[in-house]
C-alpha cells in the first residue's frame, strides 16, 4: 500500500565527478526505490555526465524512470525548478550531487505521509566536517522560525505544492526563503527526528570568513523581512553566522 505513493527525487550538479556517484549510489540503494530519478546537470565540462550515464541501466532495472537533463543554467535554484518541473511524483525530494541518502530515507518518507499526508517534511541531517568530524542537526517544528531548525538535504515537499511554489533563484538562501513563505501560508508540516541524510560542509554556506558572514546575515536578514518577520530577527541571523565563524 506504500508503494502508491510516488516520489521523484532530483539532484542538481555542475563538475561533480568527484562526489556525484556516491550520490547516485544512495538514491539507487533505497530500502524502497523512489518512483523516479532526475538529474539535472549544467552542462558540467568534466566526467560528471559520464557518471551519470553509466547508472541509467541499473536504476531502470529496478524499475526507477531516469530523466537526465544538461544543460547550461542560470544557477542552483534555476536548476532545481527545472527539475521539479520535470517530476511526475506525488512528493519531491531534492538532494545535491555532494551529498547522500540514508538507505531508509524513502521508506521514512512515504511510511511518514501514509501515516498522515503532509506538505512538508523534513527529518534529522547528519554534517560531515572537512576534519572527518561529523554531528547531528536535528530538526524541529516550532512558531520562531529558525534555519537551525531545519535541514534542506532531507526536506521533501508535494508536487502540488512545488506548483504553486517554486524557488526564486537570486541568493544563495532561496531555498530557505522558501521555507518561510511555506511557514507563512500554514501548510501541514511532518518532522521527523530521524537521520536521513548527509550533508558536507564545504560549500559557499560555510565560507569562514568575516566578510562572506556578514554577507550572508544580511541576505538572511532580508530574506526574514520580505517574508513579514520582526526586525529582531536580525539577532538570528548574525547570531546563527558568528557560530559558523567559530566553530566551523
Amino acid at each position: 500500500m506504500i508503494n502508491e505513493v510516488r516520489v521523484s527525487i532530483i539532484t542538481v550538479s555542475y563538475n561533480s565527478e568527484k562526489t556525484i556517484e556516491r550520490t547516485i549510489r544512495s538514491v539507487l540503494d533505497q530500502s524502497l526505490s523512489p518512483f523516479e530519478y532526475i538529474l539535472v546537470d549544467g552542462a558540467s565540462l568534466d566526467s560528471t555526465l559520464k557518471i551519470i550515464e553509466g547508472y541509467r541501466d541499473r536504476f531502470e532495472e529496478k524499475g526507477i524512470a531516469y530523466k537526465v537533463s544538461s544543460k547550461k543554467d542560470k544557477g542552483i535554484y534555476d536548476a532545481m525548478n527545472k527539475g521539479i518541473a520535470m517530476a511526475e511524483g506525488d512528493i519531491v525530494g531534492i538532494i545535491n550531487s555532494d551529498d547522500w541518502y540514508e538507505k531508509d530515507a524513502v521508506e521514512t518518507v512515504i511510511k511518514a505521509y501514509r501515516e498522515s499526508p503532509f506538505d512538508l517534511f523534513y527529518a534529522d541531517l547528519r554534517m560531515h566536517m572537512e576534519n572527518g568530524r561529523s554531528f547531528v542537526k536535528h530538526s524541529r517544528n516550532r512558531k520562531y522560525a529558525t534555519s537551525r531548525d531545519w535541514n534542506h538535504p532531507t526536506t521533501f515537499i508535494t508536487k502540488k505544492l512545488y506548483d504553486k511554489y517554486s524557488y526564486r533563484n537570486e541568493t544563495l538562501h532561496d531555498d530557505y526563503d522558501l521555507i518561510l513563505k511555506l511557514k507563512k501560508a500554514g501548510v501541514k508540516t511532518r518532522v521527523e527526528n530521524k537521520v536521513i541524510a548527509n550533508f558536507t560542509m564545504n560549500g559557499k554556506s560555510h565560507e569562514r570568513s568575516l566578510k562572506n558572514a556578514l554577507e550572508r546575515s544580511r541576505i538572511k536578514y532580508r530574506i526574514y523581512r520580505e517574508n513579514g518577520y520582526s526586525p529582531f530577527y536580525f539577532v538570528e541571523c548574525f547570531g546563527v553566522e558568528f557560530l559558523k565563524l567559530i566553530i566551523g
